[in-house]
């Protein structure tokens, strides 16, 4: 993997993240810097959006009050049977039935990351009950599994002795697909969508249980994932929209924002378990896709608002600023910012 110039990172604002937050949770859409009102809320936003505020070093009265009205939203989509909500109404109405699917994954990664990093202890308390009343299900979906998993793992390191946690953990690394082939290519017949998630759960799982084999079988993977989706010019070239099959070049589109964002919390994972600095580079390298070092050479958030644009497209990119994007730029620059203190 070819080594990333360190730089100093500031900071993203949250102006954009406040803008499009109300009393009932975080607006899915923009048009622009707009706010979407009529398209409502979804939990897939606010569980990511909870995990990007309790993991904000830098804190405020703004960021708490965030983090309350998020963490408010997850304790009300989670069933009493543990499966999730994920449509909420302009008017705060659920407008669909729990499942397991995705936002099953994604909520109980939010809640995973509030107990152990919020600094309310009553927050803490709040997101272990709803995290225990979710991990009562299960999930046969690869990628709800792999959210849940990280979200586990995150328990387990604040409350070692968090016996459901341990069996979700367990219960969720099973339905991971591994590489069989001396970890060569990947597991599933087309990379999809936040691929990267499936080798964080590898790695942040495995280490957690204390299981080498597993967490090493997701650093192959991650090494990878990023030998398919690097650009032999040295920038992210990440996975478009329609996904990608073997052999399929780039660049693809629509480029996502949530790809560098999921290979930033894989690659910051893979730094925090084995302390190789070669995976801050590649943090950085994902925070410079945002920055502009792509396939079109733009940026991809706006330094004024904290915005993040929604896609990169042929010759552009999406002006569009919906929540997803604007936390995966969030995101990333906190991992980017964590990724430089080990390049000097």
């Amino acid at each position: 993997m070819k080594a990333v110039q360190a730089a100093v990172i500031a900071p993203m604002t949250f102006a954009h993240l406040v803008a499009m937050t109300t009393p009932f949770g975080l607006h899915e859409h923009a048009e622009f810097h707009t706010p979407r009102a009529e398209h409502g809320y979804c939990t897939d936003d606010v569980a990511r959006a909870l995990t990007v505020v309790v993991r904000e070093s830098q804190r405020s009265a703004e960021l708490e009050g965030l983090e309350s009205v998020y963490l408010g939203f997850l304790e009300r989509a989670v069933s009493v049977r543990g499966a999730v909500h994920n449509r909420m109404s302009a008017a705060g109405v659920w407008t669909d039935e729990p499942t397991t699917d995705d936002w099953w994954g994604r909520a109980i990664a939010g809640l995973g990351a509030a107990v152990r990093y919020s600094h309310d202890a009553g927050h803490r308390a709040r997101a272990l009950r709803a995290f225990l009343r979710a991990a009562t299900r299960s999930s046969i979906d690869v990628r709800a599994s792999a959210f849940a998993a990280i979200g586990a793992a995150d328990v387990l390191k604040a409350r070692p002795d968090a016996t459901p946690a341990r069996m979700l953990l367990i219960q969720c690394l099973s339905r991971i697909p591994r590489v069989d082939d001396e970890g060569r290519g990947w597991p599933e017949p087309r990379l999809r969508y936040a691929n990267a998630a499936l080798c964080d759960a590898l790695i942040v799982g495995g280490d957690v249980l204390g299981w080498r084999a597993t967490a090493a079988d997701g650093l192959r993977m991650l090494e990878g994932l990023l030998s398919v989706e690097t650009d032999p010019r040295g920038h992210l070239s990440v996975t478009g929209s329609s996904g990608r099959g073997t052999g399929e070049a780039g660049p693809q589109w629509d480029q996502q924002p949530i790809e560098p964002a999921a290979i930033a919390d894989a690659c910051a994972h893979a730094l925090e378990v084995t302390g190789d600095r070669r995976w801050a580079g590649e943090v950085l390298r994902a925070w410079a896709w945002f920055e502009g070092d792509n396939d079109n050479g733009i940026p991809m958030f706006d330094e004024v608002r904290g915005g993040g644009y929604d896609g990169l497209v042929p010759g552009g990119r999406n002006e569009n600023c919906g929540a997803e994007s604007t936390l995966a730029s969030i995101r990333t620059n906190q991992n980017a910012r964590m990724a430089g203190r080990w390049i000097s």
